[in-house]
């Protein structure tokens, strides 16, 4: 009880301080979820509008708003301090299920999650072990695997303008978390299951939402002589598909299908279903499915990640689009499927399956 009123009196001090904080508070149940419409509290670790992470995951929110009836409240932040006041909020909110889109809310779960016990939690990237609350993790590993060989084999491709004579390839993250170790882990593991000898440039922005910094790193690998270099840094990202067309190179997208972000110059993009997964566990309160103190884990055989068809690469470039690169693609993944490759995770990740 000490600790629940430390956290309503640190809401309240925050709020007080955070001009925007009607917009991102949480409100007290409403005549709607009296007379039975499920609310859902959805925080985010950056902003919407990010054509990555986040949108992804607002589209499966707004879908189960659309479909199921639910009325889902959106809590942006930038700042740790955000996330906190905003997850305090949405725990104090009176909603039947409060959803952390990513695993910057990890630390927030495990200090207070055991405080609000009727409170039902979801998160998404990582596992949580607690009776309230449901994790859904990716295999970011395997995705970025083909990712990273696709990479590898595109570098050789002299003949496509702008593609040099070095094996080099880049890789820019947002913030520096697991999870997006897990990610470099397949990348760089695919990249030299085809050439052994790539080298890899990897840089964090240390920022979900700093596309000028995101631009500036992959503008110095491109530097390094890297001619193609992967996004996987959210609301930063949009910077390195901006710098992909600045400096006439390529790059690959991440989450969405950025194709057409900066089209003939993202040769594809590893997507991750987080729409899937926030419709998914919206979709457990309205049917009663939802399981505290599980994980549910989406792979290349459940279609939980992938890459796209590189089809507005293969219009860009035409005759010279390398073909090989997607029957290479195909064959990968589905030995990934049948579990002759077996992909690498970052300590810590394997435990998720």
């Amino acid at each position: 009880m000490k600790k629940r009123i430390v956290s309503v009196l640190l809401v309240m001090a925050m709020c007080v301080s955070m001009s925007a904080c009607g917009s991102k508070g949480a409100e007290k149940k409403s005549d709607e979820s009296a007379s039975g419409q499920k609310k859902v509290a959805v925080v985010y670790a950056g902003n919407l509008g990010d054509k990555s992470y986040n949108d992804s995951c607002n589209e499966g929110a707004k879908k189960a708003e659309k479909e199921l009836g639910v009325k889902v409240k959106t809590l942006e932040g930038t700042t740790a301090d955000e996330w906190e006041a905003n997850f305090l909020a949405a725990a104090e909110g009176g909603y039947d299920l409060v959803l952390c889109s990513n695993s910057n809310f990890e630390e927030y779960l495990k200090k207070y999650a055991a405080d609000y016990p009727d409170v039902k939690f979801a998160i998404i990237d990582t596992t949580v072990d607690a009776d309230n609350v449901e994790s859904i993790s990716f295999a970011q590993n395997e995705g970025s695997f083909l990712a990273g060989a696709a990479a590898a084999m595109f570098t050789q491709k002299t003949d496509i303008e702008g593609v040099n004579a070095d094996h080099t390839i880049g890789w820019v993250g947002g913030m520096d978390v697991p999870v997006l170790h897990d990610f470099y882990t397949g990348y760089e593991q695919g990249a030299k299951y085809v050439d052994p000898d790539v080298k890899i440039l990897q840089s964090f922005a240390g920022s979900w939402s700093d596309p000028l910094k995101g631009k500036e790193l992959t503008l110095a690998q491109y530097e390094q002589g890297a001619d193609i270099v992967m996004n996987v840094a959210s609301g930063t990202g949009t910077g390195v598909l901006e710098a992909a067309k600045e400096a006439d190179e390529y790059a690959i997208g991440v989450d969405l299908n950025q194709d057409n972000d900066q089209p003939g110059h993202v040769l594809t993009s590893m997507v991750k279903r987080v729409d899937t997964a926030s419709y998914e566990v919206i979709k457990s309160i309205t049917n009663d499915t939802f399981k505290g103190g599980t994980v549910k884990y989406m792979d290349v055989a459940g279609d939980g990640v992938s890459l796209t068809d590189f089809s507005v690469m293969k219009e860009s470039l035409g005759d010279k689009f390398p073909q090989d690169i997607v029957d290479k693609i195909d064959e990968l993944a589905d030995k990934i499927k049948s579990g002759e490759i077996k992909v690498d995770n970052y300590e810590g990740f394997g435990e998720n399956k």
